[in-house]
């Protein structure tokens, strides 16, 4: 057994207050973004391990103006989490649109913000799976009532 402790006098205060579920799930939120943290990510950003530059791509937190050179990364992978991150610009999303990998262009396909034009590119591209999950998404905004972004290709 460890003898370490995780959770500070005031985290523990604060877990024993009578609050509403609500106020409860937001006490599972990450952490304030803080100008360090933004530091942190940035240099990250440049880390020669994929998997840590992937996970700067992932990030909600990720400063707008990272995304462009992440999204040019030779890594596969960190280019995937980009097309994935809602946080990505528009104009990022549209550039993963044409990118040379299925994966990547796969998830813009399934990103909920990328824009409409790059939509429609990718419900003309050439790989199946690409254009079959701009279909499965369209029909689920469908079932949902709301209007597909394009017609399923």
């Amino acid at each position: 057994m460890s003898c370490i402790r995780f959770n500070t006098p005031a985290m523990r205060a604060q877990m024993r207050l009578d609050l509403t579920s609500a106020d409860a799930a937001l006490l599972h939120l990450s952490p304030a973004v803080t100008p360090s943290k933004i530091a942190r990510l940035r240099q990250l950003a440049a880390h020669a391990n994929p998997k840590i530059r992937e996970s700067v791509a992932s990030s909600r937190n990720t400063p707008e103006d990272l995304f462009p050179a992440l999204a040019a990364d030779p890594d596969e992978g960190v280019r995937a989490c980009v097309a994935r991150n809602e946080s990505a610009p528009c104009e990022v999303l549209r550039q993963l649109a044409t990118d040379r990998s299925e994966k990547v262009r796969g998830f813009v396909a399934l990103n909920y913000f990328v824009p409409d034009d790059a939509m429609e590119l990718l419900a003309n591209d050439r790989s199946r799976v690409v254009r079959g999950l701009v279909s499965w998404k369209a029909s689920l905004a469908e079932q949902e009532g709301k209007p597909a972004a394009t017609p399923a290709g």
